[in-house]
This record gives C-alpha cells, sequence and structure tokens, in this order.
C-alpha cells in the first residue's frame, strides 16, 4: 500500500450531489480536507437529517455548506450549482432489487435528475461536472479486463437509467462543450455503505448469526475501497485529459462472493455455514456474472492508482460496523 499524495484544492468551490450517502460523503470529506469550498447537496427532509455527513469530524463538517434540495427540481439544481467550479454528480437511486419493484423512480432520480444537473451547466460558468457512472452498465464481462471501450449491456433498471444518465452526460459534451468527465468506479466498498450492498450484509450476519444467507455466491467482482473511490473522482475533477471521457476505477483484481465471506470469517474469527437465499436471486437474465476492470487508463490520464488492498480495507470496514451496530441494519437483500 503506497502512500496518497495530497492534493490542493485551496479556494476552490465545489459542489457534491448525492453528498449524505455512502460515496458522496467520503468525498465530500476528502475535498474539505484538501482545502475546497465544499456544498454539499442533500435531498431535503423533515427530520433535518443530512445522512453519513453528521458523522464527520465537526470542525470539519462547520466548513462544509449543506444544501437540501431535490434533483428533481430543476430550479433547486441552479441554485445549488451557482457559484461553484466544479460540481461532482452522484445523487442517485442505487438499489439494485427495488430497480426491479419501481423502475420509474430510477428513470426519475437518475435520467431526470442529470438532465437537470446538465441544463444547469448550460446556463452557468463550470470547470469541470464530474458525473459518476458504475461498472453495472458493462453487464457481465465479454472480454476481460474491463475496458472503457467494453460493449455496454445493462441488466436491470438501475444500470439502464445510469448507462442513459451517461451516454445524456456524455452528449451534453459533443452538443454543448460543457466539460464533462465520466468516471465508472468498480464495486465500492467500505465505512458507511448500508447493508443492502453484499459486503455489509455477510460482515453484518458474519457478527451476528450463526449462518450466512446469500443469493449467488459464485460471481465475481472488482472490489474497490472507498476511499480509492473518492481520491478517482477526485482526479476526474482535475485532470484536463479527463473532458469528454469515460474513466474506469478499479483494482483489476476479482473475487468471487464465496471468497469473501470466507475472508470475512478468517478476519473475525467465526466459522459459519452458508445458506442459498432465493429471495435476494436475481432474475436469471439480469446477474451480472463477472466484472473486472482495466484501470490502465486512470492510471495514464488522472494519475491514478488503488491504494487499499482488499483485505485492508475488509478489516477499515469490518472495524466500522463493529463501532456503529445502533445504526446499522441488516439487509434483506444481496445486491
Amino acid at each position: 500500500m503506497s502512500a496518497e499524495p495530497t492534493v490542493d484544492w485551496a479556494g476552490a468551490r465545489a459542489l457534491v450531489t448525492g453528498a449524505a450517502g455512502f460515496i458522496g460523503s467520503h468525498l465530500a470529506e476528502r475535498l474539505a480536507r484538501n482545502g475546497a469550498q465544499v456544498r454539499a447537496f442533500v435531498r431535503y427532509n423533515s427530520r433535518n437529517d443530512y445522512g453519513w455527513l453528521e458523522t464527520l469530524d465537526p470542525d470539519l463538517l462547520d466548513l462544509v455548506e449543506i444544501f437540501r434540495g431535490d434533483l428533481a427540481n430543476p430550479e433547486a439544481v441552479v441554485r445549488a450549482m451557482h457559484g461553484c467550479e466544479v460540481v461532482f454528480h452522484l445523487g442517485a437511486l442505487i438499489p439494485i432489487p427495488y430497480s426491479y419493484v419501481h423502475p420509474r423512480e430510477f428513470l426519475e432520480a437518475n435520467i431526470v435528475g442529470t438532465m437537470n444537473v446538465l441544463e444547469a451547466a448550460r446556463r452557468l460558468e463550470l470547470r469541470r461536472l464530474v458525473h459518476t457512472s458504475t461498472s453495472e452498465v458493462y453487464g457481465t464481462a465479454r472480454q476481460v479486463p474491463i475496458s472503457e471501450q467494453h460493449p455496454l449491456n445493462p441488466q436491470s433498471p438501475y444500470a439502464a437509467t445510469k448507462s442513459a444518465a451517461d451516454q445524456l452526460a456524455l452528449s451534453y459534451w459533443r452538443s454543448f462543450s460543457i466539460p464533462v468527465a465520466v468516471a465508472r468506479p468498480f464495486n465500492t466498498f467500505g465505512p458507511r455503505q448500508s447493508a443492502r450492498a453484499v459486503i455489509p450484509t455477510i460482515i453484518s450476519q458474519a457478527l451476528t448469526r450463526d449462518v450466512i444467507e446469500l443469493g449467488s455466491t459464485h460471481t465475481t467482482r472488482d472490489f474497490l475501497f472507498v476511499g480509492d473511490t473518492a481520491a478517482g473522482l477526485e482526479a476526474c475533477g482535475r485532470a484536463e485529459g479527463a473532458v469528454g471521457e469515460v474513466t474506469n476505477l478499479g483494482t483489476g483484481s476479482e473475487i468471487s462472493i464465496g471468497e469473501v465471506v470466507e475472508r470475512v470469517l478468517t478476519i473475525v474469527g467465526r466459522d459459519l455455514p452458508v445458506k442459498s437465499a432465493s429471495e435476494r436471486m436475481r432474475p436469471d437474465k439480469s446477474e451480472v456474472e463477472r466484472l473486472i476492470a482495466d484501470w490502465s487508463k486512470a492510471r495514464d490520464l488522472l494519475g491514478w492508482e488503488p491504494r487499499v488492498d482488499f483485505d485492508e480495507g475488509l478489516r477499515r470496514t469490518i472495524e466500522w460496523i463493529q463501532a456503529v451496530p445502533e445504526i446499522f441494519k441488516p439487509s434483506l437483500y444481496n445486491v
């Protein structure tokens, strides 16, 4: 694990949409620590709650401007983006099982919300708009490792809306010269991830139950620690060559869900059986069998590389889950 260089964002005005969420909160924290003037776009709720941002160091949080709104409201989006030089667009609806039940919500959040950000960018002066994609748009790998030229084959309504949002963002670069960069992280994991995701599902069950219930365990993923994802997004916000480009963020290593279980159990010191749970299965044609990134473009274009290895990331995630049992609710799904 190599040391990470410090990036100076002193004085830069940056907006992070989806800042209350898993990756968004880590990115907002990272930008603020590096000197940026961060505005955090969070969805308004009656509890006046701004999600994982509330776990930041209070002194750091005092430096973050909270903007409450909804990406579906174009007027709110324009107000949020006004005065910002760089916009990191992470706001999206992401739980894949929910996309099978209510796909229209995903269209409105992920496509219409992205269009509102892009339209606002046409009215404002931006140095960079970083749009966050997902490796799910590739579907099951046809050739490995997966480069940015791999065919797009979204296999869930969620992935389809993200693919559409990617293409919409790139079209605004080609049509209106909006300085868009598309970052495509592979499977991000780490502290603050919700229990709907597979690694927190495995960890929470390994810590609290006598059997682990999962869907498919043979599928493989390229797991990227959240700190590395945030660093890659940040790099997309400053590297000149990133405009108009799609850039994968991954490790180039794949691991099966079954092997993740084995490594978690080793770390927590338990030996538990694994049971197949049909309600956790994706529809057959929707299951993504294999994902593994070619991240050479990110290395060459952004000067970025993954720095936290999988086992170290697992240990940090386990420690976090052990520390916050009162706010961590085990998932009903393996996604």
